[in-house]
């Protein structure tokens, strides 16, 4: 029940996904006097929400290795127990992501094959999506480590797009084989020599965004900076158009029609639409939620949740890297 703006925005999203899914249960984690009180009695008499109690919470700053010994009852730590314990079919979380992604592997245990784990997310490009990972779990990766990310979030698009042969692509600073370091280099040339894998060779940050990949691999570090630079960059440029419409009375008269003619670009580019990244290679489906995210971003990730359940990702990418790895 984390999240910057706390129980009840959970639970209003909660309720209005209850709505959206008639197969949905949910159950919520967190402080009985928090989150009771937002709980009405057809909620609990719908047997669709069930509350389960923990007494202790993971702040958001708290340092990851820390919270493995202790708050043993941490509503966190809770969540994953009962995807571990299969009385629940994944967790998502809006809480600290360190501290997620610790007790995650800890709690779950990865994939056979699996080194670490990767937080998957994805971006809306050139009118599709981009899957890109890893978005800051993995600071600095030898090459079989990307070789991993790429078949993992080869497996989770093509389950969750429906493309059987989504492209890969490494992100690199130059499309030329011989460009980028010797991480790079060598996970190139095991995935191509992966027949299998739908790879593409190197892209550049601006082919990215032009979607000219399906999957985009790089290292937490590289990843984690792309992620919050698009974020900047997009908030940037809302400040800078409401400046301008603020500065220009045409602008603000034709405010209306502008709003009306740029509608499907805004709702395609609404960050809350896409709320919920993928931590990939686990036994368990384990989504994180943005911190910020208000009742419309949770509802969004619930069912990006929810979704990774159906397919039972888990076991897809389990099949795919054994099946890539005996390839090589």
């Amino acid at each position: 029940m984390g999240g910057d703006r706390g129980p009840r925005c959970i639970v209003s999203a909660a309720r209005r996904s209850l709505s959206l899914y008639p197969s949905l249960c949910i159950t919520l984690v967190g402080a009985a006097d928090s989150v009771e009180p937002l709980l009405t009695p057809a909620d609990l008499a719908s047997g669709r929400i069930v509350l389960r109690p923990a007494r202790e919470q993971i702040l958001a700053d708290d340092p990851p290795a820390s919270v493995l010994r202790g708050k043993p009852d941490a509503s966190m730590r809770v969540a994953l127990q009962l995807v571990r314990d299969g009385e629940v079919d994944g967790c998502l979380s809006a809480g600290n992501t360190g501290a997620l992604m610790v007790l995650a592997r800890a709690v779950l245990g990865t994939l056979d094959g699996v080194r670490r784990p990767a937080i998957m997310a994805a971006l809306p490009v050139s009118g599709k999506l981009c899957h890109v990972l890893d978005l800051g779990a993995n600071v600095d990766c030898p090459a079989e480590q990307l070789f991993e990310f790429a078949v993992m979030g080869s497996a989770a698009a093509a389950q969750l797009s429906g493309n059987p042969a989504p492209r890969i692509a490494l992100l690199n600073i130059g499309s030329e084989t011989h460009k980028g370091n010797r991480q790079v280099r060598d996970a190139a040339s095991l995935l191509a020599s992966c027949g299998q894998l739908n790879y593409i060779g190197h892209i550049e940050g601006d082919g990215l965004f032009r979607g000219e990949a399906d999957v985009v691999v790089c290292d937490g570090f590289v990843g984690n900076v792309l992620l919050k630079a698009s974020e900047g960059l997009a908030r940037y440029l809302q400040g800078e158009l409401r400046a301008a419409f603020a500065g220009s009375r045409l602008l603000r008269w034709l405010a209306p029609l502008v709003l009306h003619a740029t509608r499907g670009v805004r709702e395609r580019h609404d960050p809350g639409r896409y709320n919920g990244a993928s931590l990939l290679g686990l036994r368990g489906v384990v989504m994180k939620s943005h911190g910020a995210a208000d009742e419309a971003a949770m509802v969004a990730a619930i069912g990006h949740t929810m979704r990774a359940c159906e397919v039972r990702l888990p076991e897809r990418i389990a099949g795919c890297v054994q099946e890539y790895r005996a390839a090589l």
